[in-house]
Formats: C-alpha cells, sequence, structure tokens
C-alpha cells in the first residue's frame, strides 16, 4: 500500500500503549505521521518506535486535527470524553476500553469473527475493541458456533496480572521478592496478596453477584457473535502470572462436535493454533503465548455429562491479542478497505 495514514496513539505510555507501538512497527503500518498522546504527567517524554524517538504530547480536545485513526488506551472517562472529539476532526478511534463496548451504534470488532461490522464506525466514527478475555474466547469458539451453533458457554478465567497495568505487574515482582526473603508483602493494587495466591475478583461486584468483568464476558459475547439466545455465564479469576491469560471453556451445541471436528475446524481458523498432544506434555501455557499473536488452543475433549458438549484450554496475550494487536488488526481492515 502507497498511502500513507496519520496515526495517533493516546495512552502511549501505558502497557497497552507501548504494546500498540510495537505492534504497529512489526506489522509495518503505512503511517505517515505519528501522534503519541497521554496526559499532562507524560508529556515531554519520548518513546521508541522503530528507530526514531518520538515525544508525547499531552491530551486535549484539539490533539487530533490531520489524524486518520486513533488508538486509545487511556481508560473510559478519557475515551467518553475525547473519542467524540477525535471522531469530529475526522479521525477513527478504535478504543480499547470499555466505554463504548455496549453502545448500539459502535461495533465491538475482532476481525478474525465479525469484521464486517467495522463498516458500522461510520454510526460515530468509534470501534470498540473487546476485552481481552472476551476476544481470546470469541476467535476460537467461532468456527465452532458456525458448524454447530453453540447454546451455552461456561467459562472460567485466569488472567495474568499485566491485564491491571504496570504497577500490578510490580506488584507481583516485589511480593515475590518479599515472601521469598522472609518478608511480609503488601498489597496495594489487589484487595489481597497476589503472589502464590489467587483472586476470584475482578474489577467490581455487580448486584448480582457477578463482577463487571464477567458480566463483560456475557454481553461482549453475544454482541460479537450477533446472537443474543447464547447462555453465558462466566467466574474471572486473577493469577499471580505476568502475562497471558487462560481460560477453560465449556460449550453446549445444538449439532454434535466431536473432538477430532473441533481440532480440525480450530487447525484452520483464522489467528488460532492448536496445541493438543497431552500425552507428550503439549497443551497451551501462557508462558508460550506471551508476546504472541495467536490463540492457542488445546485439552479438546468431549463433555462426558451432556449429548453436545465440549471443553477446551485457551490461551492468549492479553496485551497483544487482548489488546494492542486487536485493536492495530481493525485498523489494518480500516484502511484496506473503507479508509
Amino acid at each position: 500500500m502507497s498511502r500513507k495514514f496519520n496515526v495517533a496513539v493516546v495512552g502511549a505510555t501505558g502497557a497497552v500503549g507501548n504494546e500498540m507501538l510495537k505492534v504497529l512497527a512489526e506489522r509495518k503500518f503505512p503511517i505517515g505521521e505519528l501522534r503519541l498522546l497521554a496526559s499532562e504527567r507524560s508529556a515531554g517524554t519520548f518513546l521508541d518506535f522503530g528507530d526514531d524517538g518520538f515525544q508525547v504530547h499531552k491530551l486535549t480536545q484539539d490533539s487530533f486535527s490531520g489524524i486518520d485513526i486513533a488508538l486509545f488506551s487511556a481508560g473510559g472517562d478519557r475515551s467518553k470524553e475525547f473519542c467524540p472529539a477525535a471522531a469530529a476532526a475526522g479521525a477513527v478511534c478504535v478504543d480499547n476500553s470499555s466505554a463504548w463496548r455496549m453502545d448500539p451504534e459502535v461495533p465491538l470488532v475482532v476481525p478474525e469473527v465479525n469484521p464486517q461490522d467495522i463498516a458500522l464506525y461510520k454510526r460515530k466514527g468509534i470501534i470498540a475493541n473487546p476485552n481481552c478475555s472476551t476476544i481470546q474466547m470469541v476467535v476460537a469458539l467461532k468456527p465452532l458456533h458456525d458448524a454447530a451453533h453453540i447454546t451455552r458457554i461456561v467459562v472460567s478465567t485466569y488472567q495474568a496480572v499485566s491485564g491491571t497495568g504496570q504497577k500490578a505487574i510490580d506488584e507481583l515482582r516485589i511480593q515475590v521478592g518479599e515472601l521469598l526473603n522472609g518478608r511480609p508483602a503488601a498489597s496495594k493494587v489487589y484487595p489481597h496478596q497476589i503472589a502464590f495466591n489467587c483472586l476470584p475478583h475482578i474489577d467490581s461486584f455487580l448486584a448480582n453477584g457477578y463482577t463487571k468483568e464477567e458480566m463483560k464476558m456475557v454481553n461482549e459475547t453475544r454482541k460479537i457473535l450477533g446472537d443474543d439466545r447464547i447462555r453465558v455465564t462466566a467466574t474471572t479469576v486473577r493469577v499471580p502470572v505476568f502475562y497471558g491469560h487462560s481460560e477453560a471453556v465449556n460449550i453446549e451445541t445444538e449439532k454434535k462436535l466431536t473432538a477430532d471436528q473441533a481440532r480440525e475446524l480450530l487447525s484452520t481458523a483464522p489467528g488460532v493454533l492448536v496445541v493438543d498432544d497431552p500425552a507428550k506434555g503439549l497443551y497451551p501455557l501462557p508462558i508460550d503465548a506471551a508476546g504472541q499473536d495467536l490463540t492457542y488452543v488445546g485439552r479438546i475433549r468431549e463433555d462426558e455429562s451432556i449429548a453436545n458438549g465440549l471443553n477446551l484450554w485457551v490461551v492468549a496475550d492479553n496485551l497483544r491479542k487482548g489488546a494492542a494487536t486487536n485493536a492495530v488488526q481493525i485498523a489494518e481492515v480500516l484502511v484496506e478497505k473503507y479508509l
């Protein structure tokens, strides 16, 4: 592609913003001007992009003149405040926060699953990036849903601390060091110690007993797959892993799918890598998925408690496919088909 596009990265100094820069460079996105935006606290710092350093500028309502695509990862409040301004200036916003995901006028997109919905960006000039745990699950389930129609999903997640941000990464690292040296570990980011522990608590609790994270998986899955009839229930757990979310997924389908049929479907599915030979100790691991863009699927087996059921183990890098890479893939479809 000979045409270049002016790109803004909002929240460029954060964990996902940094990953967005890496992915843009790795995938050789056709960038004309690159504009890095963040809070006043980060303004004036420099970040590397390829072989060059770019200064970070303060995010304002006037930051988007001449920008074609704005990749947002600065939190929901800033997205609500600044995405409309960016869209009004002519930019298409790809937003990584939860601010716009359930807006009926904003498409919620995983390119391997529902790329056709990107065309709906024209309603508000915004495309929503789904929750990290939802993204990897629907990438794995889309080919199975197309083949046999999923009627129910039961998912338990094991989510890395990087999903909370750099402070959580630091907290796990420091806690491990303190505990291994016989000292008490302070908990500031999480309500309890995360080192050598599991917390069944991601985001705040709602009146129905679920957390916001769990209900994101319920509602976003239905929207992305375009089927409100799918019954979804989720339990989301934070685990002492730095990078890479893991999920135990159980599905029930209208038509029977054997484990072998599921493996065959997934082996040719876009964005999926099947790693499924337990006899040889081969199954998806977060340490293998870290730094990668694929969704790893293994432990594929039939649920013997119901007629049409399957169990799967799904792993992906939450900062890449779960956030930055998915956003850049959306931008790639935008420049290929719509801009």
